[in-house]
């Protein structure tokens, strides 16, 4: 699970305030994890296996390892330091949870049941999206069910703009003072390559993916469920 720059997460102070950060920064996520839960299991057989993208912080794993004891789960995440949060904060379900640290390349073959992969793809660049997002295609069964979602909006410039407005407006609303909300705001718009809702879905399609839906809109964010 990630809501800031790469860097960040192996900086000691932003790991330990992690937890924090997806509820207060992103629109919604709170019924965002439930959500993906229940679009997992909806194909998923019971005892069935999970690749999770992007898994540092153990935020996902948790809910899912919780809501569905009779799943496995592997998950990759390029930042060990993550990987050692989501690690205590599973404690007992760790168990039932291998994590790896590098990134799709470097999690098994599978075939998984399902893979997910949320807040995490706005940090990958447009030439490497589809071959990733192929590389967990490769892992899945056919049928099984992916789950993204990330940060996606319209590319005329205006828009972009009033978009990233209202994303600085919530993070004020949650309680981050205008400054940093500002600044956070200015950083995202130089750093990460944020694609357009069309591009992400076709992404997907280049992928490999068929069934490709949107289900999560939160302001700038948008996720989608998609079939191998």
């Amino acid at each position: 699970m990630r809501d800031a720059t790469p860097s960040a997460f192996d900086d000691p102070e932003a790991v330990a305030r992690y937890a924090e950060g997806p509820r207060r920064n992103v629109p919604g996520y709170s019924s965002l994890v439930p959500m993906t839960r229940i679009l997992l299991a909806e194909r998923m057989p019971r005892e069935g296996r999970v690749l999770v993208v992007g898994a540092g912080g153990g935020l996902e794993l948790e809910d899912f390892a919780r809501a569905h004891p009779g799943w496995q789960f592997d998950g990759v995440d390029p930042s060990a330091p993550m990987l050692d949060l989501a690690a205590r904060r599973l404690g007992p379900l760790s168990s039932r949870v291998n994590l790896h640290e590098g990134y799709v390349q470097d999690a098994p073959e599978g075939p998984f049941d399902a893979a997910t992969c949320l807040l995490t793809f706005h940090f990958v660049r447009r030439d490497e999206r589809t071959p990733m997002a192929a590389a967990i295609h490769r892992r899945l069964k056919p049928g099984a069910p992916f789950i993204s979602a990330h940060l996606s909006i319209e590319e005329d410039e205006g828009t972009r703009a009033v978009w990233m407005s209202r994303y600085a407006a919530f993070l004020t609303a949650s309680g981050v003072e205008p400054g940093r909300a500002n600044a956070a705001r200015e950083k995202i718009e130089q750093e990460l390559p944020i694609l357009t809702p069309a591009q992400d879905e076709a992404v997907l399609r280049e992928a490999g993916f068929g069934e490709v839906h949107l289900f999560y809109v939160g302001f700038a964010f948008r996720g989608w469920v998609a079939y191998a």
